[in-house]
């Protein structure tokens, strides 16, 4: 069935052509929009149609709202899936889209607009019933305000940037004098890249586990949950290892953190696909983090258990279809792990852009989702993510073993990736035992084996 003729897809790199290749499966047209720097990207070429949108800059093309619905009322799409980053969750884009007669692939503007302020997250959550990490959710108005405050609540404190992402605006507290020297650049932080200055204070869960859980949900009131991925590999609050499921829950705090999560976005009126974010402590006890409201990065691992499109899922939720499927329907087959290949120094993590001058993959038992191949640019412009590895097998050792092979076998010239601390963290014993925290990879990193990259 086609569920929309023809989907602009506003994003670039691996999650364009992953939207671009569920899209022809489905026999619906595609429109790729581009920037200048993108022209010769493997997107543009895979798309039936492709728009020039712009100069390299972001905020002049992938970020311009204007641009991209043009684009998409001169090729005449009906929807628009924004993938993740750029526009994906920004709620004015969503309200346009709506004003402008297309789909948004996503959920609303207004759940947007409430997950995206993680101080009214919290709120929601704490209304539905759903646990939250100690803290303070009232607008911090004033340095002394924060101080006063953190001196009831006890340090360690993490004081967060309520409209951030992605590990920006956040900063770990120690003590009143460190919450006094960041308090005010934290704030200009979030105002520079969020547009909003406001700032909340949680308790420091101490190595806790960060680990999110898949939903969806239709317009008709029923939700399901695609069980959860395990995301505790992290530097600097970025993701660079994931797994599904977590080899660190137990079967009962599994269950129990799914109906939470459940209970969460029915509270809410939540619509299509989205991620609810935790954080577990030592004691398995879990906390709500955040909600993502569009496609994560590494949801292949989900589909590689639950053999279930989430793309597919995405448009057949924004075309107004009931779940195809009820919970007791959906299995957890197996286990699998992705690895983001970055192409940036092993050492330094600077961004290495520049020719791929040759690429040789893996090509059994893996899944590969890039955005390159060999004679490819890597742009200085954008994330330097430039492919995902998947691997699954019928229990976790199987999928390592995989993923041992897989990155044994990629070999990269022209420029510098992260294959090396990848390889590390496969081999690490801590990890082979699935014990992992978040702070694993800071303490990896001070390896001397990793940092000779």
């Amino acid at each position: 069935m086609s569920y929309f003729k023809k989907i602009l897809i506003a994003n670039r790199g691996e999650i364009a052509r992953r939207v671009i290749r569920t899209c022809k499966q489905l026999g619906i047209a595609t429109v790729a929009v581009y920037s200048e720097a993108d022209a010769e990207a493997l997107f543009v070429d895979e798309a039936d149609e492709a728009v020039c949108i712009g100069p390299a800059q972001a905020k002049k093309s992938y970020l311009d709202i204007d641009k991209v619905i043009e684009a998409a009322k001169q090729t005449g799409a009906t929807a628009i899936h924004p993938g993740y980053g750029f526009l994906s969750e920004n709620p004015n884009f969503a309200r346009r889209c709506e004003q402008e007669g297309m789909t948004f692939i996503g959920p609303s503007a207004r759940i947007i607009e409430l997950m995206g302020s993680k101080i009214e997250a919290r709120r929601q959550m704490q209304k539905a019933g759903v646990p939250v990490v100690p803290g303070w959710d009232g607008q911090l108005e004033s340095v002394e305000m924060a101080v006063e405050i953190a001196n009831r609540l006890g340090y360690p404190l993490m004081l967060k940037a309520s409209a951030g992402g992605g590990g920006i605006g956040m900063h770990l507290v120690q003590d009143e004098e460190e919450l006094i020297k960041v308090f005010g650049s934290t704030t200009q932080r979030a105002h520079s890249f969020f547009g909003d200055g406001t700032l909340f204070l949680e308790k420091y869960i101490q190595n806790p586990h960060h680990i999110e859980v898949q939903v969806a949900c239709d317009a008709y009131g029923h939700a399901v949950h695609l069980f959860e991925r395990e995301c505790s590999v992290q530097r600097r609050n970025q993701k660079v290892v994931e797994e599904s499921p977590s080899p660190f829950l137990s079967q009962t705090t599994r269950e129990k953190l799914l109906a939470a999560a459940l209970k969460g976005v029915r509270e809410m009126g939540y619509t299509n696909v989205g991620t609810m974010e935790f954080i577990v402590d030592e004691t398995e006890q879990f906390y709500f983090l955040e909600m993502n409201t569009r496609l994560q990065v590494e949801h292949p691992v989900t589909e590689e258990i639950t053999g279930i499109d989430l793309v597919q899922l995405q448009i057949q939720l924004a075309a107004k279809e009931k779940l195809a499927f009820k919970q007791e329907d959906i299995e957890m087959k197996g286990h699998s792990i992705e690895c983001r290949l970055y192409a940036e120094d092993p050492r330094t993590f600077f961004p290495s852009p520049g020719t791929i001058q040759s690429l040789t993959l893996p090509e059994r038992e893996v899944r590969l989702d890039f955005a390159v191949k060999e004679g490819s640019v890597v742009s200085p412009y954008y994330d330097p993510m430039i492919g995902k590895i998947i691997t699954k097998g019928a229990d976790r050792d199987e999928a390592l073993r995989h993923m041992e092979q897989a990155l044994s076998s990629l070999q990269v010239e022209g420029i510098k990736t992260n294959v090396t601390l990848l390889e590390a963290v496969i081999q690490h014993d801590q990890f082979r035992k699935g014990v992992y925290t978040t702070r694993f990879l800071d303490e990896l990193l001070t390896q001397k084996e990793v940092s000779k990259g």
